[in-house]
């Protein structure tokens, strides 16, 4: 492994610069006239993200959390309620039970606050290391945190910037080489990046703004 990566910041330029005629998805985006933006949402919306897709997720989160926006006022839901808004994300009766059991954490353990603290954070049922990384990046706005989904994990490895196996080992090694500026960047825009570009099989190398710094590790067909 490099201990450094070469033209970063060049390569980030770039990115931000191409990237910014997309969308962000909800979960990560600082604005919004639907919900208000918190940590609560922001972990309720990235509940509601896993194994769904960008808009299903949206305009399930709008639905839900423009009304029902705090752990006080979703606990008083009935989980039917819920599954009916949300729906039809992924698993939206696991997803709707999971949302009422958090409230009550939230409420009973934490003071109707969601916690501060990483480690806290993993202990809610149906959290994992790339949800507590985006509340705290996205709702708490912490620094020294990088969220890692299947595109920040795949990206990194395709650049050549990394050799690693699963999304907990890039987020450790890409702390160790990628300069903290860009930690809080970085889930966002390898998210747009990945969803829009660089695609898990053939990548659209010939419009890609960075394929001059890219490696293409395991890329055997590109477009």
């Amino acid at each position: 492994m490099t201990q450094s990566i070469e033209n970063i910041d060049e390569i980030f330029r770039l990115l931000k610069r191409e990237l910014e005629q997309y969308r962000l998805p909800i979960v990560s985006r600082g604005e919004g006239k639907e919900i208000i933006h918190t940590p609560f949402t922001t972990l309720i919306s990235c509940i509601l993200s896993l194994r769904t897709k960008d808009e299903v997720t949206e305009l399930a989160s709008i639905r839900l959390l423009k009304r029902y926006n705090t752990p006080e006022k979703l606990i008083r839901l009935p989980e039917e309620k819920i599954q009916s808004l949300i729906y039809p994300v992924g698993f939206y009766k696991t997803k709707a039970k999971r949302i009422k059991e958090i409230s009550k954490t939230i409420i009973d353990d934490y003071s109707g606050e969601v916690p501060k603290n990483f480690e806290e954070l993993l202990k809610f049922k149906g959290v994992g290391r790339k949800t507590a990384n985006i509340v705290m990046v996205y709702g708490h706005k912490k620094q020294g945190f990088i969220p890692i989904d299947v595109h920040c994990h795949r990206i990194p490895n395709r650049l050549g910037w990394i050799k690693t196996k699963n999304p907990e080992q890039t987020e450790n090694a890409l702390k160790k080489i990628l300069p903290e500026k860009y930690w809080g960047d970085f889930n966002h825009l390898f998210v747009l990046f990945g969803k829009t570009i660089c695609v898990p099989v053939s990548p659209f190398c010939s419009r890609c703004p960075i394929q001059h710094y890219c490696k293409q590790i395991a890329v055997t067909k590109n477009r």
